[in-house]
């Protein structure tokens, strides 16, 4: 198959920008019914009223369309099928396209999202980031157990949980806090004994998906909070899961397991299904969560990206924000392409994937000598013969057709010609564990599964069916080559169990979504990096490690890889941090993850990206790669309030109403107190020059809170730009108490436009801390 290249990175990205800003699509696919968000102004209650949802209910009821011929009652009454009261006013309804229209227009209405479907992004990792207790200094380590973290509390948006997995053992836990006001709700698998002190309290939301796909099949799928899919399992385990010894996925990855925040708790809101996830049972989970107290919310799916107040996630976790609660959300699985994020909201945490210093060496063996080494999981009853070669076979050559043979899609493979063979399969879109099970099926005995252009020289190990080693783009390229030009082309594979001390790490995944964030260019995004390839979690009992039907084993534990991996890795983090410093706001905890953030390997070179074996960027890593122990002590922190947020979205350009939808209550107005959006108090400068070239000064102000030594001096230290002069002014912070709020203002002056954004960085040092901040500075391009 004819490879054809991609265009270089920075040019999809100027013209990407180019079209943002100057092209608007608008469409409407008329439904005959279908699930619309309605957010209502809760403030604007007639007195006629005795409560909300009434309320809400007859606005609903007042523009519907009633078919000729059918009395009242029936499907109107139905109509309904959440209401929203905390995080989010309003309902959900099913309307017809007209109906929304008409509700559109009713006083007390501020916004109408139409449905969403949102997809899932889907050991060591404590240790690699320096989590374990020391054994001779337990007592003293400052990541310690203590009674606070009982207090903590973490809610988790996926796919249910399987309660029965030793990660969620509550041996030596306290009783469940005062404040948790939660359920455990039950269903076909799920008791109340399934819940205990480690899972406090487990919920469903199905209405949405119910209304959009059909009524659940209870005889094929738990209508209860039981995870048949593990990726909730797994991200609950990661977030929280209490330690086990002896952990491993068929030998490979054996050690203690652990959740990030060991003695934290753990609320599984289920919201995902065999179809998928639907916004208004997202909305619902995140409405019911801040109702029943948890101070922690991980999200580890994402849609696709809209202004801040279209999207109704983004509104949703405003108001948990509101109410103190930490919000964190996986970046997306669309990377290494720019522009491919999700959750891009300055209140969401956004975060990235990257790799540990673990890795599953596998090896091919060429007929003609050469080796080559990949990555796998494989041990199954299927073996290859070291001291044998194998018949290698390649079908990609000068392949036309839409699905050709070297994807390994179902269907294309022909028995009579793979039968015996190695089949080498380009890694393509599709989920790589489903090719092997096509090559087994189709006779083969093992497969090499190469990279493209795509992944570069990612490798992501995977649990097959079928013998499998996974290489990278380069290497395959070589085998490739000598599968197509030797007649008789020959090779085995090896599996070489578990290494550890892998370096260059951490990398940053291919596969992690990239930045900028073309909502708001002055909002950097992704926020952080956190480990995400070939994490050792928990699982779920009902499927084997590959997810395919076909897999019988089972195992207590899985090893998998996405930002739905990373993303709990931080939540859990930021419990930890709740824990210590409860008194700290979601952006002050965002922040000491961010300002500590480190952006070099354990080769002390700049981090890189995995998908080109260059350096990576901010748009890549944001801040850089999470360090725990840094962030418990970050010395200063970047605060922002409600009310900061607000103010940045008044500089959005969007209407009284638009900005309804986030203020909820009439009293709340914007005071105009940032000059631009870039002077929103981030942890992160990112400075847009317009397309004018008479704009050349740009200056970006910010405030500091020490949360260090009461007495302490930060001097700062500003990275050069070449088509930028950069001053900070004070160059010096003198803090003389504790808590204390200082300012300072960073200055651009363009020297020379540039074609490309710039990256560097700016840090504040008092001798021990290190507090960075990414710089990014960007020149549009002319309209």
């Amino acid at each position: 198959m004819k490879m054809v290249e991609k265009p270089e990175k920075w040019q999809v990205l100027t013209l990407t920008i180019f079209m943002f800003f100057n092209i608007a699509l608008s469409a409407k696919t008329p439904l005959t019914k279908k699930t619309y968000i309605v957010q209502m102004d809760k403030s604007a209650k007639p007195e006629s009223f005795s409560n909300h949802i009434d309320w809400y209910s007859s606005k609903v009821q007042s523009v519907l369309i009633k078919p000729e011929n059918q009395e009242d009652g029936g499907e109107d009454q139905q109509r309904v099928i959440y209401t929203y009261q905390n995080a989010f006013h309003g309902v959900a309804a099913r309307l017809s396209e007209q109906e929304a229209e008409r509700l559109e227009e009713q006083d007390g209405v501020l916004a109408i999202f139409p449905e969403t479907k949102y997809e899932l992004h889907t050991t060591r990792s404590p240790l690699f980031l320096g989590l374990e207790p020391h054994v001779r200094a337990s007592t003293t380590n400052v990541w310690s157990q203590r009674v606070t973290d009982h207090d903590v509390i973490v809610g988790v948006l996926d796919t249910g949980v399987w309660p029965e997995s030793q990660s969620f053992n509550d041996t030596g836990m306290t009783p469940v806090p005062a404040h948790w006001k939660g359920a455990c709700e039950t269903g076909r698998g799920f008791t109340k004994s399934n819940c205990n002190k480690k899972i406090v309290g487990a919920r469903i939301f199905y209405h949405g998906y119910e209304a959009a796909t059909g009524k659940i099949n209870e005889q094929t799928e738990f209508k209860s909070p039981r995870d048949q899919d593990g990726h909730g399992t797994h991200t609950a385990a990661t977030v929280a899961g209490s330690p086990v010894r002896g952990a491993n996925l068929l030998g490979y990855a054996r050690g203690t397991a652990r959740g990030m925040a060991p003695s934290a708790r753990i609320a599984a809101y289920k919201v995902c299904w065999v179809g998928g996830c639907f916004s208004s049972d997202i909305l619902s989970a995140v409405d019911r969560a801040v109702t029943d107290g948890v101070n922690v919310l991980s999200i580890s799916l994402g849609g696709g990206v809209s202004s801040y107040y279209r999207d109704s996630l983004s509104v949703a976790a405003f108001g948990a924000m509101e109410m103190g609660i930490f919000v964190s959300c996986s970046a997306g699985n669309g990377g290494p392409d720019p522009v491919s994020l999700t959750n891009v909201s300055p209140w969401i945490t956004t975060v990235g994937a990257s790799t540990m210093d673990r890795d599953f060496p596998a090896t091919v063996k060429l007929g003609n000598g050469r080796t080559i080494t990949g990555v796998s999981l494989y041990r199954g009853r299927m073996k290859l013969s070291t001291n044998k070669q194998y018949p290698v076979v390649y079908l990609g050559s000068n392949s036309t057709s839409p699905n050709p043979s070297s994807l390994c899609l179902e269907g294309t493979l022909d028995r009579r010609v793979v039968a015996g063979k190695i089949v080498i399969c380009d890694r393509g879109i599709s989920p790589r564990v489903q090719k092997g099970e096509v090559v087994k099926e189709a006779g083969g005995v093992g497969m090499i599964l190469a990279n493209t252009a795509a992944n570069g020289e990612e490798l992501v190990a995977d649990c097959h069916l079928v013998p499998a080693v996974a290489v990278g783009e380069n290497e395959a390229r070589g085998i490739k080559h000598y599968a197509s030009t030797s007649p008789r082309a020959t090779a085995t594979l090896t599996f070489l169990g578990t290494r550890v001390g892998v370096r260059p790490s951490p990398v940053v995944a291919a596969f992690s979504s990239r930045g900028p964030n073309l909502v708001s260019l002055e909002i950097l995004k992704p926020d952080m990096v956190a480990p995400g390839v070939n994490i050792l979690a928990a699982w779920t009992g009902a499927l084997g490690p590959s997810s395919l039907p076909a897999d019988r084993r089972r195992v207590k534990f899985n090893i998998l890889s996405g930002t739905s991996m990373s993303c709990p890795h931080v939540s859990g983090i930021a419990a930890l941090l709740k824990a210590r410093h409860p008194d700290w706001s979601p952006a002050a905890i965002k922040s000491a993850l961010m300002t500590t953030a480190y952006v070099h390997d354990n080769t002390r070179k700049p981090l890189q990206d995995s998908s080109a074996a260059s350096i990576s960027t901010p748009y890549d890593h944001g801040a850089g790669h999470i360090n725990p122990g840094r962030a418990l002590d970050p010395g200063l922190i970047y605060d922002i309030e409600a009310q900061d947020y607000l103010e940045f979205l008044c500089t959005q350009r969007l209407t009284p109403t638009q900005l309804k939808v986030f203020t909820k209550y009439s009293n709340r107005s914007c005071k105009n107190n940032l000059a631009s959006p870039g002077d929103l108090n981030y942890p992160a400068l990112s400075v847009v020059f317009p397309d004018r070239t008479n704009v050349s000064v740009l200056t970006l102000h910010r405030t500091v809170t020490n949360v260090g030594p009461a007495v302490s001096n930060y001097h700062a230290i500003v990275s050069p730009f070449k088509g930028a002069y950069v001053k900070v002014e004070p160059r010096t912070l003198k803090f003389t108490k504790a808590n204390q709020k200082l300012s300072y203002k960073i200055i651009f002056t363009t020297k020379s436009r540039q074609a490309v954004p710039e990256f560097g960085g700016l840090v504040w040092k008092d001798g021990v801390h290190r507090v960075r901040s990414p710089i990014v500075v960007v020149w549009l391009p002319p309209l």
